[in-house]
């Protein structure tokens, strides 16, 4: 698995709301909106991948999600927001080294061998993490120990970074080996980038071990790092990076690049990103976790970039005169099965706070439109995907806009341009305008009614834009002919 994450600071955001997101490149994988009601919750959880069995909480709180159709893997509900408002995204992959491997091993499923062996299951995975902790946290924070203290008990089957946010904090943590962790508050004013590699590259044992104001791990991280000679620095500040991560010349083909598109992307004039005697390179270890941005982050920002192809550089796989095209792996693929922006609002109401923004389907052509996450269901046309391929659903829609834009890029981007634009515009406008109405009225029901005239929105405009996109790329067919006289 392989994903791109991006988290913002209220003091780094335009509007002072806490955002994190997240491109889920699970690979060609059908997703669900969906909302889980406290009597739809499981009391016992049991893992597909890895034959777990959870007793979970009587208490859990409601939650939205972004389940597989398919649920032979498992649920994979990949990002959502509970009723306190709390968002969390799982998982993006991240590397290790074997020094932390073989120290503390992955907790793999083992089946049962012959007749008088026991199977034993693994431990929890991204597969599970959402159900198993975003019903159980009334903040960020909680959120942290929560999934903390599973990893701890049950460990896991492979290496993730996990994100959180509430009103006021956004939180990173990142597994260690099977059952070590370690997270990190992100500065208010700060903005966190993740392209799939160990990201932390500072960590306060001190706080962690005391106050906990910005840095949270296991209680034995710092005797598991000194016992095992993990840490490679030299003299200075603690960096998880050098003991926990990798240096691999695999990073520098799908990982770095990212991170330096992304960095570039927001300090632009702070550091010299291209040509000789560049401060950071697409193959650079040092691409900074966390960074102050030359100006204010929007969702605008954020989409743009987590559907980005290198615009703009000569590693731009749709420039067909750089000899560098598609040197490295882009943000945007068409294996990513759901971009999911999930902003908190801390100045508005409780029930307004909580808004996702979506992209389904294939990242880097897709629109990305706006629902309110505190209803009690979400409409059809997002929550009722099937297996099937239709034009009934945002999510297929997506896919075959994605599709005929790239397989006609010259020609289409154009009219996906328009497209993307128009659907967040008035996405954008609704918002705005059921913000007012609520404020005014105080009215539940306002949110589904805002959810449904978005949808309603969606299904015009796609609609409108495949049949452009269809007809473009008709009359550049290869059979398509012209007499000439």
């Amino acid at each position: 698995m392989s994903c791109t994450t991006i988290l913002v600071g209220k003091k780094a955001s335009a509007d002072g709301s806490v955002i994190i997101a997240r491109n889920d490149d699970g690979g060609f994988e059908a997703k669900n909106l969906i909302v889980t009601k406290p009597a739809k919750q499981p009391r016992k959880y049991k893992t597909v991948i890895s034959h777990l069995t959870i007793d979970l909480p009587d208490d859990p709180l409601q939650y939205t999600s972004a389940p597989n159709v398919n649920k032979k893997r498992g649920l994979w509900p990949a990002a959502g927001i509970n009723s306190a408002n709390v968002a969390m995204t799982a998982t993006e992959t991240v590397t290790s080294n074997p020094r932390v491997l073989s120290a503390d091993p992955l907790v793999v499923y083992q089946p049962k061998k012959g007749r008088s062996g026991k199977e034993v299951p693994g431990g929890i995975g991204e597969e599970d993490l959402v159900t198993i902790v975003l019903p159980y946290a009334k903040t960020a924070r909680e959120a942290v120990l929560r999934l903390g203290s599973l990893l701890e008990q049950y460990g896991t089957y492979e290496m993730n970074g996990i994100a959180f946010a509430d009103r006021d904090e956004a939180w990173w943590l990142e597994t260690i080996g099977g059952h070590h962790w370690i997270a990190h508050r992100v500065p208010d004013d700060r903005v966190v980038i993740m392209p799939n590699q160990f990201g932390l590259d500072e960590f306060d044992f001190r706080d962690a071990m005391g106050k906990k104001e910005y840095c949270m791990c296991s209680e034995d991280l710092k005797e598991f790092v000194e016992k095992n000679h993990l840490y490679t620095g030299q003299d200075g500040p603690f960096n998880p990076r050098l003991a926990f991560g990798s240096r691999s010349d695999s990073d520098h083909i799908y990982n770095t690049p990212r991170g330096w598109f992304m960095a570039r992307y927001f300090l632009e004039n702070t550091y010299k990103w291209d040509g000789e005697n560049a401060d950071f390179t697409p193959e650079s270890n040092n691409i900074p976790w966390s960074f102050v941005p030359e100006r204010k982050v929007t969702v605008q920002d954020i989409r743009y970039l987590l559907g980005s192809h290198y615009q703009g550089t000569p590693y731009d796989p749709y420039d067909a005169t750089s000899p560098q095209s598609s040197r490295y792996r882009t943000i945007g693929v068409p294996n990513s099965d759901i971009c999911g922006i999930l902003q908190i609002r801390g100045y508005m109401p409780e029930k307004l706070q909580g808004v996702e923004w979506v992209s389904m389907g294939g990242s880097g052509f897709t629109c990305c439109f706006p629902f309110y996450a505190q209803v009690d269901e979400l409409p059809p046309y997002l929550s009722k995907v099937t297996e099937t391929v239709n034009t009934d659903t945002m999510y297929w829609q997506s896919r075959l806009i994605a599709v005929l834009t790239d397989a006609h890029y010259a020609g289409n981007i154009s009219t996906d341009e328009r497209y993307t634009s128009t659907v967040m515009n008035r996405g954008a406008q609704i918002l705005r305008e059921y913000d007012e109405k609520y404020q005014e009225k105080k009215d539940d029901k306002l949110l589904n009614e805002a959810n449904k005239k978005i949808a309603d929105m969606l299904k015009e405009e796609s609609d409108k834009a495949l049949g452009d996109l269809l007809k473009n790329s008709s009359l550049l067919m290869k059979i398509r002919y012209q007499r000439k006289r």
